[in-house]
């Protein structure tokens, strides 16, 4: 007889458990806890039936994940992400708000340019003003440092996720951080980051359906010790599980066109965050300045 496991006792320690045991569900109960990870207001507050049509799975397989994580059934487990919105700031309308506009978008006919114009002003709106509430304060900080230690930040994104991680690149050269911008031209990736060590940072950007190159740089980073900062639209993605740290990006789509406004806005605070944080150290006294915690071996 197997012991049942013991619940989580909050909606943050239940997600900390999802990502430490995700790679040993079955896909079924992986396709839930991805919708769990990443819609947990829906959780909190649909029915059980709403939430096995959104997630794409039956009621039952949704109560059998529950129950992997020790919860007697499904309702003890969204009990805690109702208590969770109720004791914080979190926007409860998000998700239903990103879903109407959705359905009135999708079901009218397309417009004169303005009309579009304003569609992508509105969903884009939505997609910044979750930017705030996913993306922590810690994070941020997190990410930050992570560029401060790097010897040399090497930056990636492959097709939809270039543009952003052109940015960064483009950025992080402008306030004199040393980069290195991995465009993989002539099929030259390997090539480009072969130098990559442990005292270095690889900021990867990807996002559904994952570059399968991204996958790969991340893999050979982590592989060779460097840091790896992921941007991505899950914490459960590919490109997010070898990851020292993610920054979740969840963009908007508008008439099946996914955006990348909230992933330049992310860009920009995480570079001139930087910026400004480095420019703070170089006034300090050189002996009042931390000390890397660098291996000298």
């Amino acid at each position: 007889m197997t012991d049942t496991p013991t619940p989580p006792a909050t909606a943050e320690e239940l997600r900390a458990a999802i990502l430490e045991r995700y790679e040993s569900l079955s896909k079924r109960l992986q396709q839930i806890a991805r919708y769990v990870l990443d819609e947990p207001n829906a959780v909190a507050l649909e029915t059980l039936a709403v939430l096995a049509d959104r997630s794409g799975v039956q009621p039952s397989a949704i109560v059998r994940f529950a129950k992997t994580f020790g919860y007697d059934g499904a309702t003890q487990m969204q009990r805690l992400f109702r208590d969770g919105l109720l004791s914080g700031a979190a926007a409860l309308g998000y998700s239903e708000r990103v879903r109407q506009f959705s359905e009135t978008v999708d079901g009218s006919a397309v417009g004169d340019p303005a009309q579009v114009l304003a569609e992508f002003i509105e969903g884009n709106t939505l997609a910044l003003q979750n930017l705030s509430e996913i993306v922590s304060a810690r994070d941020m900080a997190a990410a930050v440092a992570m560029i401060d230690r790097a010897d040399t930040v090497y930056v990636a994104g492959f097709r939809r996720s270039f543009p952003v991680a052109a940015y960064i690149a483009y950025s992080l050269h402008q306030v004199d951080k040393k980069t290195l911008f991995i465009d993989s031209v002539g099929g030259m990736t390997r090539q480009q980051v072969h130098a990559i060590s442990d005292r270095d940072l690889l900021i990867a950007v990807s996002y559904h359906p994952y570059a399968e190159e991204a996958v790969q740089l991340i893999e050979d980073a982590a592989d060779r010790g460097a840091a790896v900062l992921s941007i991505s639209d899950s914490l459960v993605s590919p490109v997010a599980k070898p990851a020292d740290l993610v920054l979740q990006v969840r963009e908007a789509e508008i008439r099946k066109f996914r955006s990348l406004s909230a992933s330049m806005c992310l860009a920009q605070a995480l570079v001139i965050s930087y910026a400004f944080a480095a420019s703070q150290t170089e006034k300090r006294p050189s002996a009042l300045r931390p000390a890397r915690n660098r291996s000298t071996e």
